[in-house]
Order: C-alpha cells, then sequence, then structure tokens
C-alpha cells in the first residue's frame, strides 16, 4: 500500500521517515532497505576519520592562534567505549596551552565528538563567520573530544566563555550534524545544566549565517548575566536571524 496524498506531501518538507506505507503489518521493502543503509551510515560516520592537520590549516588563516590539544582517550574505540576518557584533556597539552591567552575573551574549540564528518565539513564556514564579529581568544582543535573538554581548555586559557564546535551523534537522515556548546566562566567540573546548545548546524538544518547569529546573541546575553545554561533563556528575537 502506498502512502496517502497528504502523507507525500508532508515528506516535500521534512526528511523524516513519515507516510512509508505497508505492506501487510511491515513497511515495504524498499523502506526497509533505506532504513538499514540509513543505520550502516550512521554507524560509519561515528568512526569517521578526523583530519586535525587539515582543520588547523584552514584555521590558521582567520587571524588567530591556532592551538592542538587531545583528550585521554588513545584511539576511536577508546573514545566510543569510554566516555570519561573523552571529556578529560592529556596532561602534556593541558600544560603547553598558553594560560591566560584568552584573558577575558571567547575560546573555540573545535572538537571532532561522534561525528568527524561533521565537523571537518562544516566547522571552517562557521568559524569564518563567528571569528570577526566575536573577540577570539585562541582556536584550539581537540581531538578524541567530548564537549566537556572545553571546560579544561577554556579554564587554562583564562577564556572568559568557550564555545565548543563539535559533531553531534549521527541520526538516520543526517550523518553531518554539528552542534556548538557554549559555556560561561568554563572550569573543571561544570554540568551540561550550565552550558546552551545550538544543535543541527549543516546546510539542511540551521545554516552558518543562523547558527552564527545566535551563537553571538547568546554570548552577549551570558556576559551580560554573567551565566549560562538553565539561567540563560534563548530568548533572541526572531527578527534578528538572517534572511534567506
Amino acid at each position: 500500500m502506498t502512502a496517502p496524498t497528504r502523507w507525500q506531501d508532508l515528506r516535500r518538507f521534512t526528511q523524516a521517515r513519515v507516510g512509508l506505507g505497508r505492506a501487510g503489518h511491515a513497511v515495504p521493502t524498499a523502506a526497509h532497505l533505506d532504513f538499514q543503509e540509513a543505520h550502516a551510515r550512521a554507524r560509519d560516520a561515528v568512526w569517521s576519520a578526523f583530519d586535525g592537520d587539515r582543520l588547523a590549516a584552514e584555521c590558521a588563516g582567520l587571524g588567530v592562534p591556532v592551538l592542538r590539544v587531545a583528550s585521554l582517550a588513545r584511539d576511536r574505540r577508546e573514545f566510543l567505549l569510554r566516555p570519561d576518557l573523552g571529556r578529560r584533556i592529556a596532561e602534556a597539552d593541558a600544560t603547553r596551552l598558553p594560560g591566560e591567552a584568552a584573558s577575558g575573551r571567547i575560546a573555540l574549540v573545535v572538537a571532532d565528538g561522534l561525528c568527524a564528518e561533521g565537523v571537518q565539513r562544516h566547522a571552517p564556514a562557521l568559524l569564518a563567520r563567528l571569528v570577526p564579529t566575536i573577540d577570539v581568544g585562541a582556536i584550539v582543535v581537540a581531538e578524541q573530544a567530548r564537549v566537556a573538554l572545553g571546560d579544561a581548555v577554556g579554564e587554562a586559557l583564562g577564556a572568559a566563555a568557550v564555545v565548543v564546535l563539535i559533531g553531534e551523534r549521527p541520526g538516520l537522515s543526517a550523518t553531518d550534524s554539528m552542534g556548538a556548546y557554549i559555556t560561561w566562566a568554563p572550569r573543571r567540573g561544570r554540568t551540561d545544566a550550565e552550558r546552551n546548545c545550538i544543535s543541527n548546524i549543516r546546510p539542511a538544518g540551521l545554516g552558518f549565517g543562523d547558527a552564527a547569529a545566535k551563537i553571538l546573541w547568546l554570548l552577549g546575553a551570558a556576559r551580560a548575566l554573567g551565566a549560562t545554561g538553565v539561567a540563560l533563556k534563548d530568548e533572541m528575537p526572531a527578527g534578528i536571524l538572517p534572511t534567506p
């Protein structure tokens, strides 16, 4: 049985799996095979390789210091099996970070997270929009890293706030999504309740211009409030976002 016309119309506006139709008590074979392929692509995206050298080279032309760090996870397998290690910076890298290099300024951390492909593909375009509009002390490229690693980086650099651009968990419709996590007064031990998240940054989701405008607004609101997370509500007027 094919999907009704109204379901087919809805599918023009979303990548979600709606109106797939059915064959008896199951979905049609084509829909089932499509699901299996999407699931395999998502699994592959989790294991995608991160070229930190290339990303650092792309960031070097933005006019701010570019630093490199890694987490305690020794490889991708350990990173996936031990989330705690991905949240902790390698001590050798922590001691090499120039203390107070971003004092009172913003630290930008670019991390592979759960989808290196998404960050590799989209971070340069977003950074090109962010760096000219905010007071950036340094860009830090972090490998085998999770969001909380940005707290240690921001603390070591003396940053007023840290913005972590990181690969998001791949889904069945998007395997290249990037998120941005903003934490005011970063330090080790901060919780997820103390940061704001912007999700689904990619051409087919939240565009780079819109994402940059949202990050800029949240940073301004965080500075005025002196906090992020549950204390900071996203009340950005819709009219501030760029028009397509």
